[in-house]
């Protein structure tokens, strides 16, 4: 079965399950001023103290797997945005290796379509990709609520978030996970705070030269405060893809083949390595690439095929600045927040 219609067939099943009322304290979700309006909407699944603590749970907890020895976090660590440190593609179960690299968990509220083909287009059914997936936990969704069902901590915890429900079922396990995700929220970086002529937000020169530097030359791709315009582009780190063809595996259209979703650059310094395969490991080899290593091929985005030249022009000394003005964006207050953290 085509996959969009497997997710638009769990979207009306969403849709249709009772929205009770949680019974339970909401928790205020932090939308910075400087972001656009959130994609997903918190009034449908607003967060609450017992849901968040039960998404929490998931998240740490391997259950979740076919032998219950990978968990969500395993793959997506807290101090480095919850991506995969010093990992090209992570391993999932029986030790078997996927074929991209864990994104970053943050800031999930404003995007339309998940992972680097997008082809997860909402935020409530990311849960099943992973738990399906047979690289990473290879476990079915029905399976995942039989071993929620039999379990005393899950019975509480479920029945804290949703009160008057019976039993535990899928739309509670992936709104859970929902409600966690959507507390994980990054915009208290030195540059929010710049932006926001906030206390502690001065950039030095170098920063600030990195900063006009970028707004020139990387914000078409990485475009507002959010650095992700959502777009699925051949960045050129390849000239074939036999072994992965990016969102041409969701679409099916010749055009997008070789082509990734835009990573929001929030926190790039700590979500090393980078790109779609992990094929850098330092912010200066990613921009080395695109100064000089960028592979021509027939999907190559136009922004890096200007007037028959390859890539974007940049001398060591912008390069230097432009790696200062990344830093910038390493939210400190969010990688160590305790409350996102395994107890």
């Amino acid at each position: 079965m085509n996959k969009f219609l497997i997710f638009s067939l769990l979207v009306v099943w969403f849709a249709a399950c009772n929205k009770e009322d949680k019974g339970n304290e909401n928790i205020v979700v932090f939308l910075p001023s400087n972001f656009p309006k959130p994609v997903y909407n918190l009034e449908l699944n607003p967060v609450t103290e017992a849901g968040f603590k039960l998404g929490k749970q998931l998240f740490y907890d391997p259950i979740l797997s076919r032998d219950s020895t990978i968990a969500c976090a395993d793959c997506h660590i807290s101090f480095s945005a919850f991506s995969h440190p010093d990992h090209a593609t992570s391993h999932g179960i029986d030790g078997l290796f996927g074929k991209r690299n864990a994104p970053a968990v943050q800031n999930l509220l404003w995007q339309t379509a998940f992972f680097w083909d997008g082809g997860v287009p909402d935020m409530d059914l990311i849960s099943i990709n992973p738990i399906q997936n047979p690289l990473e936990m290879d476990e079915s969704p029905a399976r995942v609520v039989w071993k929620l069902n039999r379990n005393p901590l899950y019975q509480k915890l479920f029945k804290a978030a949703f009160p008057g429900k019976d039993s535990i079922d899928g739309p509670q396990m992936m709104q859970a996970f929902s409600q966690f995700m959507a507390m994980l929220v990054s915009a208290n970086s030195r540059y929010d705070k710049h932006v926001r002529n906030e206390q502690g937000g001065d950039l030095n020169a170098s920063e600030i030269a990195g900063l006009q530097l970028f707004k020139e030359k990387c914000s078409t791709c990485h475009a507002t405060d959010l650095f992700t315009d959502g777009v699925y582009r051949n960045n050129g780190i390849l000239s074939e893809f036999t072994n992965d063809k990016g969102r041409f595996e969701v679409s099916s259209l010749p055009d997008d083949i070789g082509k990734f979703k835009t990573p929001s650059l929030r926190n790039v310094a700590v979500t090393q390595p980078y790109m779609h395969n992990g094929k850098f490991k330092t912010l200066e080899s990613v921009l080395e690439h695109y100064a000089t290593g960028v592979k021509d091929s027939p999907t190559l985005d136009p922004a890096l095929k200007q007037h028959g030249v390859l890539g974007i022009p940049l001398s060591q000394d912008e390069q230097s600045n432009l790696i200062a003005f990344l830093k910038t964006l390493t939210d400190e207050t969010f990688i160590r927040d305790e409350r996102f953290q395994q107890n």
